[in-house]
């Protein structure tokens, strides 16, 4: 794997914002009214809650990052050497493959064990930067309907579907202009026992499973008794 610093874009991770436009005439010819195209990962990531979510990320969590890039130049030391005497080896005129193999071995070890502890290291910012996240994915469908409203658009298209489009037809900066209206920041620490809405989802519907699984038990009980054979 290749190891990085996590920089301020990198825990943020945003996107490029599209540019706004307006229904209009283009070079191209007519603008079909009526219909939009969006990048909700771009509207998210430009949003004003997003970007201001991010200096509060790094002082936060100040500690796990530079935990983090601490332990990613720890094993970047521990790896260098290693990886030289295996090129090295690899390199000589009769390479001992055994002693190569062995080697790799470990390199992939120490590899695979440094990333489980800083995938620990840093779960925290990436739960902080999730619920960041849905907080403001909470109000993208009414932000999305009041740009349309105010575009007169009735089709809002996702973007990565469209294989061709004129700018005038984005509506990312209209939805993002309607987000910042009504919800200029957000919390960046999740209450205690939060967890995801796709997590929250599965255990859901594991539950559901379970309790319909319980209920086929008991009504199959009575039946099941019947069907036992009486004493003489």
């Amino acid at each position: 794997m290749k190891l990085r610093h996590i920089s301020a874009a990198l825990v943020a991770g945003l996107l490029l914002a599209a540019a706004p436009a307006a229904i209009a005439q283009t070079a191209g010819g007519a603008v079909a009214n009526g219909i939009a195209i969006a990048n909700t990962d771009q509207i998210i990531g430009n949003s004003g809650a997003y970007k201001a979510s991010i200096p509060l990320l790094q002082s936060t969590y100040k500690a796990q990052l530079d935990a983090y890039n601490a332990k990613a130049n720890a094993i970047r030391a521990q790896l260098a050497p290693l990886a030289q005497k295996i090129n090295a080896a690899q390199k000589a005129a009769k390479p001992d493959n055994a002693a190569i193999q062995a080697d790799f071995g470990q390199y992939q070890q120490i590899q695979q064990a440094g990333a489980a502890e800083m995938e620990d290291i840093i779960k925290p910012v990436k739960l902080a930067r999730q619920y960041v996240i849905e907080q403001i994915e909470v109000k993208l469908a009414d932000a999305t309907q009041a740009a349309m409203t105010k575009r007169h658009v009735t089709l809002v298209l996702a973007e990565q579907a469209v294989l061709k489009h004129d700018t005038v037809y984005n509506l990312n900066q209209d939805v993002i202009d309607q987000l910042n209206l009504v919800l200029p920041s957000v919390q960046v620490v999740p209450p205690a026992g939060w967890v995801p809405a796709q997590e929250r989802e599965q255990r859901a519907q594991q539950q559901a499973a379970a309790q319909a699984e319980a209920a086929q038990e008991a009504a199959s009980a009575p039946a099941a008794a019947k069907k036992q054979p009486q004493g003489r």
